[in-house]
Parts: structure tokens; C-alpha cells; sequence
């Protein structure tokens, strides 16, 4: 199967109240660590990378890897350009074969934002690609992670209706207390705020930063109107785990061993969100 609009699955999980896991991949083990496991549990699913990840394949080599493998699957995917950092980078992702694209200007005024968003849609639709915008700015728990910039700033509820209809894009992430990377403390999701945020707001939610997120919240957040996770650091930490315990092996067996590592991973995300039979 090829790869599909990240939008359809989105409004799908709208319809029937769950969310769809977008898993982030950096390499054809990971990649495949992520289908595999979708396959088995008839999970849709999302495989996403960005600007921290490309530096090891660039969105033509991945997109062009990616589409390779997926036609082995049955289950729907969407290939996403996550934390796009230039106009430039959507295009040429776009121009890849990335079926979903997103522009994160969170953390530049709210006209840039929207003016830069309205562009990208501009670009996109025409051509079937899915638009993610942010507003508010979910920043980072840690001082490693790639993704975004510094501390976080939450969504004004009214601020997310105006930018989804000023911008016409697909999906919206939004701050509510989330965050990137490896949390010191458990996030304290504003649930408050997020069914704000749904009452005002048509489009499909994002939530960024699923990754240490309580069971609980989690599912309360789906329940309000979350239809998308986005989970990296727990990848990241499990695969980091399983080289590091291998780290005597020869190297095609420690990345098989990063591979099978990532997989309760999956797993749990796709339980978690209701994904699992889904497909």
C-alpha cells in the first residue's frame, strides 16, 4: 500500500473517538519496528521525522526508502514532516513524497505564523498533502531534545479558532501543558482548556510530547478530543537502552537489537490511543 493522507486518518479517529500514534523514524529499522507492529494490531499509524532526524537521511532518501517498504503493508500510513523549521523544507518534502507536512513558526508572532501557514496550505492542498500547524508553543522538558525552543506557551482558545480558519490548515497542536523530550516531573495536562479548545475548534487536535504522559491523562485527553500523539522520546530511550547493552555486538546485530526494542514501545502507543484495530 502506498502511503496516504495524514487527513483521512485524522478524521476517521475524530469520528469514532480514538487517536492515531505518529511514531518518529530515523532509519529503515525503525521504520520497519513501526509497520510490522501496526500490521499485527490492524492499527493505522503515522511515521514521522523532522529536522533532528534528517541529518542521517534527507527527506528525499527516507521518503524514497519509506515508500519501498511500505507497499508490503496493508494498513494505512501517513508519512509526516514533523517540526518543519523553513518553507523550503516543506517543499522539498513535499516534493519527496511526505503525504503530510507541518510548518512549526509557534514560537514567531501570531501574524507571521498564520501568514506563513496560509502559504503552506496554498502549497499543499492542491497536491493532497495534509497541513499541521501550532499555536501556543509546546516547548521542551529537557535540554536535549531537537524539537522546539525553550519553555512552553499554552493555546488561548480563541486564538486556535481564528488561526484554523485564518489558515485553512488540516490539523492543529496544541500547549496544554505538554512538552518535548524526557519529562523531570509529570506533566499536568489543562483538561480545562483543551475541551476550550474543542469547542471552538473544528479541525483534528495534536498533541506533541506523548511520550512520559500518564496512562490516565492520556486517555482523558483522547476522550476530549485529541486524534493525534506524537511519540519519540520513548522510542529514542529504548532503542539508546538496547545499543548500549549491546554495545559489544557486531553492529548489524545491535541495530536488530535496537529494531526489536522499539517494539512493546509500539505496542503500548497503539493500545493507549484505541488505534488497535482500527485498519
Amino acid at each position: 500500500m502506498a502511503f496516504v493522507p495524514m487527513k483521512g486518518l485524522l478524521q476517521a479517529a475524530m469520528t469514532a473517538r480514538y487517536a492515531v500514534p505518529s511514531f518518529c523514524a530515523w532509519n529503515a529499522e525503525a521504520l520497519l519496528a513501526v509497520l510490522d507492529t501496526a500490521e499485527k494490531n490492524r492499527s493505522p499509524v503515522i511515521v514521522m521525522n523532522g529536522p533532528a532526524e534528517q541529518g542521517l537521511l534527507s527527506p528525499a532518501e527516507f521518503a524514497e526508502m519509506a515508500m519501498a517498504l511500505v507497499s508490503r503493508f496493508t494498513i494505512p500510513v501517513a508519512l509526516h514532516l514533523d517540526h518543519g523549521d523553513s518553507p523550503e523544507l516543506v517543499r522539498q518534502t513535499i516534493d519527496a513524497g511526505y503525504t503530510s507536512v507541518m510548518l512549526d513558526y509557534s514560537v514567531r508572532p501570531l501574524r507571521e505564523n498564520t501568514e506563513a501557514m496560509a502559504r503552506v496550505v496554498a502549497m499543499a492542498r492542491p497536491r493532497g498533502i495534509t497541513v499541521e500547524g501550532e499555536i501556543g508553543h509546546v516547548g521542551k522538558a529537557d535540554t536535549v531534545t531537537m524539537e522546539s525552543e525553550g519553555d512552553s506557551t499554552l493555546t488561548v482558545p480563541d486564538e486556535a479558532a481564528n488561526f484554523a480558519a485564518q489558515t485553512g490548515i488540516d490539523a492543529l497542536a496544541i500547549s496544554i501543558g505538554n512538552a518535548h523530550g524526557h519529562y523531570t516531573r509529570l506533566p499536568k495536562l489543562d483538561f480545562e482548556r483543551l475541551a476550550a479548545i474543542r469547542d471552538r475548534v473544528r479541525i483534528p487536535l495534536v498533541l506533541h510530547g506523548g511520550s512520559g504522559t500518564p496512562d490516565a491523562d492520556l486517555r482523558r485527553a483522547v476522550e476530549l478530543g485529541i486524534v493525534k500523539v506524537n511519540v519519540a522520546t520513548d522510542l529514542a530511550k529504548a532503542w539508546c537502552a538496547a545499543f548500549r547493552a549491546g554495545e559489544k555486538l557486531w553492529a548489524p546485530m545491535a541495530m536488530a537489537r535496537g529494531r526489536q526494542a522499539l517494539v512493546p514501545v509500539v505496542e503500548k502507543w497503539l493500545r493507549l490511543t484505541g488505534a488497535v484495530g482500527r485498519a
